[in-house]
């Protein structure tokens, strides 16, 4: 059977701290499940109290950004009663060298990287079942979406010895990605704005929760 990492993450990679839209913190967050089946069930059962207006203007997906807050604390305690581990690390980009505030891309490889070394020494990773690791896309450039997955894939067997499949799909293709972005802006909202009142209610499930450049 196969295992299901999702992930996402939320702030930006701008580091002209002058303008107001540029955030303090980058964070990245993954969603490790054995059965994404039961993550699919939790969505739709999200979808299931809306109103017929409501599921018109959400087009199928949720975005955590966009929600009332009944909702993303509705899926955040449902997604508190599953089998599923939490990892999220938070790079403050103030203490970013400048080197890498140039490299962008080079940059979130290294953090996603860190962030999947650091659950495979864990020990969560399965070693001997296939692990489907799947990224939100944010990247329309073909190019760079391969040389992520591709990055991923070479650390992961050269380090672990693991053999990870690397998928990059949209939100609207995968309700898991539905699910770990609502836990990305949770933790983002908690180290940005300094609301931890969405990210306490899956604290219990959260194994790893660290930061970059402190």
């Amino acid at each position: 059977m196969s295992s299901y990492i999702f992930m996402d993450e939320s702030g930006d990679l701008g580091f002209d701290f002058t303008k107001k839209k540029t955030s303090h913190y980058f964070v990245v967050t993954f969603l490790f499940a054995k059965d994404k089946k039961k993550l699919n069930k939790l969505v739709r059962k999200i979808f299931r109290n809306f109103s017929k207006t409501e599921i018109k203007n959400h087009h199928g997906t949720l975005h955590a950004f966009k929600e009332k807050p009944v909702t993303r604390m509705r899926l955040l305690n449902l997604l508190s009663e599953q089998d599923v581990y939490i990892l999220t690390v938070r790079m403050n980009k103030k203490n970013v060298y400048t080197k890498l505030q140039d490299e962008k891309h080079v940059l979130y490889n290294y953090v996603v990287n860190i962030l999947l070394d650091r659950m495979i020494r864990k020990k969560l990773v399965p070693q001997n079942k296939p692990v489907h690791f799947v990224a939100s896309k944010r990247e329309t450039n073909k190019f760079l979406n391969e040389n992520f997955a591709t990055y991923l894939k070479e650390q992961s067997k050269t380090n672990h010895k693991l053999d990870i499949n690397i998928e990059i799909k949209t939100p609207s293709e995968e309700k898991g990605l539905q699910i770990v972005d609502s836990l990305a802006w949770s933790f983002f909202r908690k180290y940005e704005h300094e609301d931890e009142s969405y990210a306490d209610i899956v604290k219990g499930k959260v194994v790893e929760e660290n930061g970059l450049f402190t």
